[in-house]
C-alpha cells in the first residue's frame, strides 16, 4: 500500500509518499517562517492562503520524486487535528477531494499521534511499549505507548506548552521569530549559573508541567539584561537548562513508573540538543533506549502523517465520505486499530 501524507496543521505545508513495502518513497516541505517572521508570529489566514498554493504543487513534486503517477496512490492520509481550523480545512478539503477523484480511502489523522510515531521511520526503530516526550510549540505531554492507538497520557502542561515557552522568551530577549532555534543560539553563548531559574513543578509528585512561571521569572531576569549581550545569553542559558532539567526530572519519573525500555522523543523542541543530551544520559542511567526522529522530521512534516495514516489504513480504517477537521482533539480519544472508529 503506497500511501500520501498530507500536513497542513500550521504553517509547514508538508506532503510525503510512504509505502509498506519499500518506507518512504519521497517528501517535500514549505515553511511559512518568512511569510510569517514580519509579523512575529503565525497569522492563522495567511497560513491557510499559503497551504491553498503549496498543496497541490509539492504533491506533484513528490510523485515525480518517487517515480509515480497519482493512479499509484492506494490511500490518503490528512492531519485532522490538532491544529489551526482554517489551514486543516484546506488539506482535508483537498485530501477528500483526490479521494473522491481517485476513489481512494481517506483518514483524518491526529498530529499528535503522528509525531509519536515519527521515530518510527528511522532504521533503528523503538519497540513497543515505551514512554514518549511530546513536546512541540501547541504541546507538552509525557505518554506511555503500549502500541499504535494504545495511549495512556501521563502528564501535560498546564498552561504554555514549552515551544510556545521558548518563543515567547525569546521574544522578551529581542529575538527574531522563530524563537525556539533562536534561543537556542544564544543560549550556547551564556554562563551557566549566572541565573538560576525555577524548575516548575517538580517539587511535587506527578508528572504534569507548568511553565507561565517560568517564562514570569525571565520577565524579572531580563529587566537588568535587554541592553547587555553577555547577560542575555546568561538569561537564556537559564530558561534553556530549566526547561531540560524539568523535562529530565519528569521522564525520569515516567521510566521509573512504567518500567518502559524504550525513550521516544519528538516533537519541533525534540530538536533542541541539550535536550538531546540530557535525555541520553537519563534513558541510559534507566537502561532504556532513546529514540529521536531525524531532524527534518521533529517539526511537522508530511513523512509522520503518511506513515501514521499508513498504520491505521492498512488496518482497515476509513473516513465517512465528509470534511470534517478538528482543531482541538485529545490524544487520548483516539482508539487503537479494529476497536472502533479513529475518531467520533
Amino acid at each position: 500500500m503506497i500511501v500520501l501524507g498530507i500536513e497542513t496543521s500550521c504553517d509547514e505545508t508538508g506532503i510525503a509518499l510512504y509505502s509498506g513495502a519499500d518506507g518512504l518513497l519521497a517528501h517535500r516541505l514549505h515553511s511559512q517562517v518568512d511569510t510569517h517572521a514580519r509579523y512575529g508570529g503565525v497569522v492563522p489566514e495567511l497560513a491557510s492562503r499559503d497551504h491553498i498554493r503549496r498543496v497541490l504543487p509539492l504533491i506533484d513534486e513528490c510523485l515525480r520524486d518517487a517515480g509515480l503517477e497519482r493512479g499509484a496512490i492506494d490511500g490518503i492520509a490528512y492531519t485532522r487535528g490538532p491544529g489551526l481550523a482554517g489551514a486543516l480545512l484546506v488539506g482535508a478539503s483537498i485530501a477528500r477531494s483526490l479521494g473522491w477523484a481517485l476513489e481512494r480511502p481517506v483518514l483524518g489523522v491526529h498530529h499528535m499521534e503522528a509525531h509519536l510515531l515519527a521515530p518510527m521511520l528511522e532504521p533503528d526503530p523503538p519497540c513497543y511499549p515505551f514512554v514518549a516526550l511530546l513536546v512541540s510549540g501547541g504541546h507538552t505531554l509525557l505518554v506511555q505507548v503500549a502500541g499504535i492507538g494504545r495511549y495512556r497520557v501521563l502528564g501535560e502542561s498546564l498552561d504554555d506548552a514549552a515551544g510556545e515557552a521558548f518563543d515567547k522568551t525569546a521574544k522578551l530577549l529581542g529575538l527574531p521569530y522563530p524563537g525556539g532555534l533562536q534561543l537556542e543560539a544564544l543560549a550556547a553563548q551564556g554562563e551557566p549559573d549566572q541565573f538560576r531559574l525555577p524548575r516548575p513543578m517538580t517539587d511535587r509528585p506527578g508528572f504534569d508541567f507548568s511553565f507561565s512561571g517560568l517564562k514570569t521569572a525571565v520577565v524579572n531576569c531580563v529587566r537588568e539584561a535587554i541592553d547587555d549581550a553577555p547577560t542575555r545569553a546568561a538569561v537564556a542559558r537559564a530558561f534553556q537548562d530549566a526547561v531540560v532539567e524539568t523535562f529530565a526530572i519528569k521522564t525520569r519519573r515516567a521510566l521509573v513508573h512504567t518500567g518502559a525500555g524504550h525513550l521516544v522523543v519528538a516533537g519541533g523542541v525534540g530538536a533542541n540538543q541539550a535536550l538531546r543530551e540530557r535525555l541520553r544520559e537519563v534513558a541510559a542511567e534507566h537502561g532504556a533506549q532513546v529514540a529521536y526522529p531525524r531532524l527534518a522530521f521533529c517539526t511537522d512534516n508530511g513523512a509522520m502523517i503518511a506513515y501514521a495514516g499508513f498504520c491505521r489504513l492498512a488496518a482497515g480504517e476509513c473516513d465517512e465520505g465528509r470534511v470534517d477537521v478538528r482543531p482541538r482533539w485529545p490524544l487520548s480519544e483516539l482508539l487503537a486499530p479494529g476497536e472502533g472508529p479513529a475518531a467520533s
